[in-house]
């Protein structure tokens, strides 16, 4: 083909330059590779080393392969397909702990170096302009496409480094969230720890959130995991300082944060926060809240602890309401919760319906009329504030 791109949507610059430069270009680079290396050594100075070793060998290969290679495609219409020592490089650079800021920058160099050597040529000089225009265009595509190649190794390595991380913080999350009587020991957290590379603190909190290995990522010394419909974030127990970091971290949503205890106690902190997570999310405890203290809602926990207890003590506390007129029922819910809300003070009670203490006298006579001694017997009164307090309604699986 000559100035249109391949039928596969790829552009194959080195096919538009005519089949003979490279045969007459090849002789006139001789050398060129040690040129080459010599610059990059100049001017990249993360490679600005004796270029022995497995490092040594990567690149003066990479450099003579990629020349040589360069001049094949001249003048052919095919593409770029063994890029295997491109992408090696890039895992390479990944294998000793460095970016891809210091291979990038050597095909830059590079091809700079190249470039001068080939406009400088014999071969060159007698080129027409067009030719010379085609035979760069071909040279800096090709350096893109190994570049590529090499991001591409890079960025192979860093996938699998990263999910075999997150595979041992999620294993180190079900370590510390498992129960008695298979409770792990102080032994078994600290390997699991260091495996996932994970510092323990002197005191940790569970965080109940949705992704939370997005979350745990913007948390300093955090882990995460996601379990089942919510994730576990275990982090070191916030100071005031810490808790705005939490807040920010969440960016918006909701989570339930579980109490501090050590590390071996983990599981505690993980069970409560998950808990009310589950009331927070059938919207009984603070359904608006973004951050809901685990601990502030021990009540609800108790209450809701069996789903049918609650429901049957709100029956036995309040069910005879049932049996009044329409609206009546709640009316006497809301005059019975104002009345124990005031500790039993008529005038208070008045205050917190915006009525009469006379109105209120007459409502709390019918009520005892409905519920006898339960509204002066201690033990009952509890019962009807908590059968008023926590409706009994079951809340979702976890």
């Amino acid at each position: 083909m000559t100035a249109k791109t391949a039928a596969d949507g790829l552009d194959r610059p080195w096919a538009r330059v005519p089949s003979w430069v490279a045969g007459a270009l090849r002789p006139e680079l001789d050398g060129a590779s040690d040129e080459i290396i010599a610059a990059v050594r100049a001017e990249v100075p993360d490679f600005a080393r004796p270029m022995t070793g497995r490092f040594g060998m990567r690149i003066t290969e990479g450099v003579t392969v990629a020349l040589n290679q360069f001049l094949d495609l001249l003048g052919r219409d095919v593409p770029l397909t063994d890029v295997r020592i491109y992408r090696s490089l890039g895992q390479l650079e990944h294998g000793e702990g460095r970016t891809l800021a210091a291979l990038q920058a050597t095909y830059q160099v590079s091809s700079r170096t190249l470039w001068r050597r080939l406009a400088a040529s014999d071969t060159a000089r007698t080129l027409p302009p067009e030719v010379i225009f085609r035979l760069a265009e071909a040279l800096f595509t090709y350096i893109e496409a190994v570049s590529a190649a090499s991001a591409e190794g890079w960025a192979a390595e860093e996938t699998g480094r990263v999910g075999s991380v997150q595979a041992r913080r999620r294993a180190l999350v079900e370590v510390l969230a498992r129960r008695p009587p298979a409770q792990a020991s102080v032994a078994e957290i600290e390997a699991a720890a260091a495996d996932a590379g994970w510092h323990v603190p002197a005191k940790i909190v569970a965080l109940v959130v949705e992704d939370a290995v997005a979350v745990a990522g913007r948390l300093p010394g955090a882990v995460g995991a996601d379990l089942g419909p919510s994730g576990i974030v275990v982090v070191a127990a916030p100071d005031e300082a810490g808790m705005d970091r939490i807040t920010v971290g969440l960016r918006g949503r909701s989570a339930v944060l579980g109490p501090a205890v050590e590390p071996a106690e983990a599981h505690r902190s993980i069970a409560r926060a998950r808990a009310v997570w589950a009331l927070h999310r059938a919207d009984l405890v603070e359904p608006d809240a973004l951050i809901v203290h685990a601990e502030e809602h021990l009540l609800a926990l108790l209450v809701h602890g069996e789903p049918e207890i609650a429901d049957d003590l709100r029956e036995r506390a309040l069910g005879k309401l049932r049996d009044l007129p329409a609206g009546g029922s709640a009316r006497a819910e809301e005059t019975l919760r104002a009345w124990l809300d005031a500790h039993g003070d008529v005038t208070a009670t008045a205050g917190l319906l915006h009525v009469h203490p006379q109105t209120v006298r007459y409502r709390l006579a019918g009520l005892r009329d409905l519920l006898g001694e339960a509204m002066d017997d201690p033990v009952r009164r509890l019962e009807l504030a908590l059968a008023l307090r926590f409706p009994g309604e079951q809340p979702p699986e976890q």
